[in-house]
């Protein structure tokens, strides 16, 4: 795999192909060379505000053309963003903001007030960006130096469960990775469109909005999933490609039917989370071919990808990782043995991830000689493909997030007629 950098080659295709695509939003085109100027517009502005080179701007924002820009300008000013969900609010929000020592908090005006009530504050203050349309183009191109693969990007939150959550540290060249792997799981091919309603704090957003610059593909942007206007939207749109997290499947499988279900242009469904017994109803109700995959922000995103059509199964590893199942004792396990802990490995040094970010007891736990303990657990077939059984921890999906039963416990517990609680997933 040839690692060439996001930023820099984000310029260089700006400066060659300004006119090429790179997504359909609500306000029509935005080609790379729009979407360039925009993030040079995002970085003097950041700049202006006092941000330099390596400090945290912590990003409270729905999808949008202003987002999109503003996470290319963070990138492109070498520094690092900060995503967090918009709907983070008291003891957790507090957390996230002072475990990454904020230099600046960029928000959309609904969530001022969640930050205020939690008291989270960053050395810099507060941006509030009340035009989510894309910013007026910079006629100045940002000339500071372009960040380097292994520098830091991102500062990513993951779940934690046994206590709150953790930031991973994602460098640039594992978003690079990340976005790769959507290419090598999906079969994308020059001209594709990816329908993308994923949030961009989740890694499935985040690879997506890197992907134009290193294929010739096109995404539809959107703000949100709705269930109700998928199939006509992805219809519409002339998308190739689908993603599913969660439960979406097994949602979507529930809509009434409609003209648009199988009146569409998409090849491929890929993402994680598809019930074995709603797998081959979605193919044959939407004729779309389905992938499911496996993998963790940890490990660049994707670690497995079935494309081999196997009910059930995550897959075979990515060209650059391998994986082994491993019981208690550390013992691989090889098919037939049972279930253990998904370890990975990889043979791209840089491909997993540099530890979490002032966490140095997750670090040690998670990144042993071996390769990277997931914390899932998952088993071979008979064909040695990997099977996903969940995670080992306390942790609960919901919509294709995992939740942590302490930060649900730890909100309940404040009331005060309650002495203890204890959060349990259902299915």
């Amino acid at each position: 795999m040839n690692i060439v950098g996001l930023t820099n080659s984000f310029r260089d295709l700006a400066r060659e192909t300004p006119s090429r695509p790179f997504a359909w939003t609500r306000d029509g085109l935005l080609t790379v060379g729009a979407l360039s100027a925009q993030a040079d517009t995002m970085a003097f502005r950041l700049s202006k505000a006092g941000a330099r080179p390596g400090d945290r701007i912590f990003v409270m924002m729905r999808n949008s053309p202003a987002a999109l820009a503003l996470v290319h300008g963070i990138l492109r000013a070498g520094m690092i963003w900060v995503p967090a969900n918009p709907a983070l609010i008291g003891d957790a929000l507090a957390h996230a903001v002072s475990l990454v020592e904020a230099s600046l908090i960029i928000c959309d005006p609904e969530v001022t007030s969640s930050l205020d009530a939690c008291g989270a504050s960053a050395s810099l203050g507060r941006l509030v960006i009340t035009d989510n349309a894309a910013p007026p183009a910079s006629d100045v191109q940002w000339d500071g130096p372009l960040p380097q693969p292994q520098d830091t990007a991102a500062l990513m939150y993951t779940s934690g469960t046994t206590g709150p959550s953790k930031a991973v540290t994602v460098t640039h060249m594992m978003l690079e990775l990340a976005a790769q792997s959507v290419q090598f799981c999906a079969s994308l091919a020059p001209g594709d469109n990816l329908y993308m309603w994923e949030p961009f704090y989740h890694i499935g957003g985040a690879q997506l909005i890197m992907l134009p610059i290193l294929h010739e593909v096109t995404l539809t942007l959107r703000d949100k999933f709705s269930a109700s206007s998928f199939w006509e939207d992805v219809s519409k749109s002339g998308c190739t490609h689908i993603h599913h997290l969660g439960g979406v499947v097994q949602i979507l499988l529930k809509q009434p039917p409609t003209a648009f279900d199988k009146n569409h242009d998409v090849r491929i469904a890929w993402g994680g989370g598809c019930a074995p017994d709603a797998w081959r109803p979605f193919e044959e109700r939407f004729g779309v071919e389905l992938r499911e995959c496996y993998g963790m922000t940890e490990a660049s995103s994707l670690t497995t990808c079935n494309t081999e059509g196997v009910v059930g199964a995550v897959g075979r590893p990515l060209p650059w990782f391998s994986v082994t199942i491993q019981d208690e004792a550390g013992k691989p396990l090889s098919r037939g043995e049972g279930r253990g802990e998904i370890v990975v490995q990889t043979s791209l040094p840089g491909a997993i991830f540099p530890g979490y970010y002032r966490n140095a007891e997750a670090t040690a736990k998670a990144l042993q000689d071996d390769g990277l303990h997931t914390g899932d657990m998952g088993s071979w077939d008979e064909n040695g493909m990997l099977l996903f059984h969940g995670r080992m921890g306390d942790s609960i999906r919901v919509r294709g997030e995992n939740v942590s039963a302490y930060e649900v416990e730890s909100v309940a517990n404040r009331h005060p007629s309650v002495g203890e609680s204890a959060m349990v997933g259902v299915p």
